[in-house]
């Protein structure tokens, strides 16, 4: 078995990850990995096996925060006016457990970007409800700069603002609770589950940094 390649050679962002993903061949593989300094001695078997279970533990990890805040808006809070679960916390989910790497998926952008983009949405709704395409856009803009200004870039911050002046009638009637449920426990429950998770192999660290 040669040498493995360093993980920052590895981890090099390329043109093609951008392209939509294909079916590799068994040629496609042996050409990449041929490309790769230090020659892994692998069949593409291997590789393919190798891929598979990375994909099943991705998606396992993904499952599990999503299922955690599930569960919990379930038992706690169906058929009271809160709620747990909104849209954004699927692609922040998607981040914390996909890309953990991102700067965009650490603590302090998943926690900052949901509450400040919670707290720019209701104070649109109230001050601005009555015009309501004012509200949204108002909304969206004003929590990217906060963001950015915060430096809690977060995408699904900008839905989350967005969702506290479309939601509905229980989502309105929160109003400034909405900034701590869902907004607040919500992206914890997740950073939780994340921290317990991303850090099980050992190859894996998360977070990259806190603040």
């Amino acid at each position: 078995m040669t040498k493995h390649p360093s993980r920052e050679s590895s981890e090099q962002p390329s043109a093609q990850d951008d392209l939509a993903e294909i079916a590799l061949t068994d040629d496609d593989i042996l050409e990449a990995m041929r490309e790769i300094p230090g020659y892994l001695d692998i069949t593409t078997m291997d590789f393919r096996a190798v891929y598979r279970l990375a994909h099943r533990h991705a998606i396992d990890r993904l499952f599990s925060g999503i299922a955690a805040v599930a569960w919990l808006n379930q038992w706690f809070f169906v058929g009271t006016d809160l709620t747990l679960a909104i849209g954004s916390l699927g692609a922040s989910a998607v981040l914390v457990f996909g890309a953990v790497r991102s700067p965009l998926a650490q603590p302090r952008n998943l926690i900052g970007g949901h509450v400040l983009s919670a707290l720019v949405g209701v104070t649109c709704w109230q001050w601005l409800g009555d015009e309501p395409w004012l509200a949204q856009s108002v909304a969206v803009a004003t929590a990217i700069a906060l963001m950015h200004l915060t430096r809690t870039l977060h995408p699904p911050g900008g839905a989350t603002a967005l969702i506290a002046v479309i939601g509905s009638e229980q989502v309105h009637a929160m109003g400034y609770l909405f900034v701590l449920l869902p907004a607040t426990l919500g992206p914890l429950v997740l950073l939780i589950v994340a921290l317990l998770f991303n850090n099980l192999p050992a190859a894996r660290r998360y977070p990259e940094f806190w603040l």
